[in-house]
Order: C-alpha cells, then structure tokens, then sequence
C-alpha cells in the first residue's frame, strides 16, 4: 500500500499503556475465579483458540464486581508516533475520505467513528473485552476497539500477512459503523430477539458479510480516487478474508465445521463480498439481506 505520507485521522484514542485500556479494579474484594469461570475459560481455549488467561482475567472481573477504572494517563488523541500506530490513523483516515463523500453524495453526512489503540483489554461502552476476541466495533460509543497485535496474529496464525490484510481488518470494523449509521445494526439486533439461535446466526453472517462487501467498497474508491493500493494488495485482501471464514477456522480448532453455528460467514463468501464491494464501489451491492 502506497500509505505512507498521507494523512492521518485525529480520531485515534491511544491507550495503550493504560492499565487495561481503561480496565477494571476489582471492589475491594480479593481477585479469584470460581468453577464456572475456569470451565468458560478452558471452553474457549479448546474451542477458539482463546488465550484460557485472556479469558480468566475477564472473568475475574466479573465475578468480583469489577467497575471501569479511572485512566492510569491521558488518553493521547495525538497520531501515534510508531510505524503500526500512524499506518492505523492512516487507514482511517482514507476510509474517512471515502465515506464522507459516498455518504455527501446520497445527501447525508457522515459521521465519523473513533479508533481506539489498546493493548491487552479495554473497557468500552459495549463491555469489558480482552484482545483475544480480537478487533471489534462497539455501536454504543462508535468506535473501533484495535490491539494492534492482532497483525501480527494474522500473519502469523492465520497466515495472511500485508499491510493491505491489516487494512481490510480496519475497513471491515469501518463497515460496521457505517451499518450502525444506517440503522441496520439495530434493525438486525431487533431481529435476532425474535429468532431462533440458528437464525440468528444467520442474520449475524449476513451483517459481517455486508462489512466485508463495505470494506470492498472503501478499497476500490481508495484506489480509484487516491490510487492507494500496489500490485498484490488485493490478494492480501481477499487472503485475509478466507483466512478468517468460519470454516476455515472451525477446522483448525476441531478438525470439522458447523454451519448452523457460522457467525461471520465462509472463506468462500466473506472473500465474494469483499470482491463484490471492491470490483463495482456501490454500495447498494451490498445488500446481503436480500
């Protein structure tokens, strides 16, 4: 990716170095884990590939009445001064660039979400949550949570290395905010109350199916209009996508899949949205839910 020397967003909150990200004390009682914490804990390590001492950590908290801490520093709003850091608020700030004009062009204004730096944990307005669920976008405060450890996850676990996977990983988070604005995430949180667990699952596939096919959309406009993207940048992409199909991941942990129980979609359909996004840059061919 041709990134470097481009503007950065000043919607980055750097919290790393904050203990837990702005995380939790335990009140006033002694820290511990009951039984069901340890076989939560143990579940997600066989089943996810879960870091079993991510997990107690949360639920430590949890069983212990854990409350958000005040911040051990300032939040730094600045661009971070590191390589992983700037390459972030670079990324977001493009897909700023692209958004805000596809949204100035249907008559709406966007509005631009916050990326949050953490390393570790951090405590948003959609819980207390560890870095090994990984990136994750949060509707109750509009932002995007990032440990930027999980790049080198990606390239080292899920084999799918590149800047250009790193970015797709952004814009995808990106993507659910643009859902959120669009009232989607809401209508499909409705939905799911009303539906069986197997449905519901169903209509979270197709949410993360509809992210992927956004973030296609931001790339083919980051390269149209800004001319972003290098040779093999798109394959990194859509290597990342399938690198994290359910699929794929399912037979790593457990040798098989389970469909019914897919949250996020297929290798094979998150990388046909990604390139369905990218190949037109219309977001209207992102409808996944018809």
């Amino acid at each position: 990716m041709r990134w470097r020397g481009r503007r950065t967003s000043s919607n980055v909150e750097d919290r790393r170095g904050m203990r837990g990200g702005g995380g939790m004390r335990m009140g006033g009682r002694p820290a511990g884990v009951g039984c069901g914490g340890l076989v939560i804990a143990l579940l997600a390590a066989y089943f996810l590939g879960v870091d079993p001492a991510a997990v107690l950590q949360i639920v430590s908290g949890l069983e212990q009445g854990g409350q958000v801490a005040a911040p051990q520093r300032e939040v730094s709003t600045s661009t971070p001064n590191d390589e992983l850091g700037q390459f972030a608020a670079t990324v977001l700030a493009d897909t700023e660039d692209t958004w805000n004009r596809v949204f100035a062009e249907r008559g709406r204004r966007y509005q631009e979400p916050r990326l949050v730096l953490f390393s570790g944990a951090v405590a948003s307005a959609c819980g207390y949550n560890s870095a090994a669920v990984g990136p994750f976008y949060c509707p109750a405060d509009s932002k995007v949570y990032l440990d930027l450890s999980f790049f080198d996850q990606l390239e080292r676990r899920f084999g799918a290395p590149g800047d250009f996977a790193q970015a797709y990983v952004i814009a995808h988070e990106v993507g659910h905010h643009i859902q959120n604005q669009l009232g989607i995430s809401e209508h499909v949180h409705r939905q799911r109350q009303m539906v069986s667990k197997a449905q519901g699952n169903q209509l979270s596939v197709k949410q993360e199916l509809q992210a992927d096919c956004l973030a296609g959309v931001w790339a083919y406009h980051a390269q149209r209009d800004r001319n972003l993207l290098e040779p093999g940048d798109l394959e990194e992409g859509l290597r990342a996508a399938s690198a994290i199909g359910d699929d794929t991941l399912q037979k790593k942990a457990q040798g098989y899949t389970v469909p019914e129980s897919w949250t996020h979609g297929s290798s094979e359909q998150r990388m046909t949205w990604f390139a369905r996004g990218f190949q037109s840059g219309d977001i209207d061919v992102c409808d996944t839910f018809n």
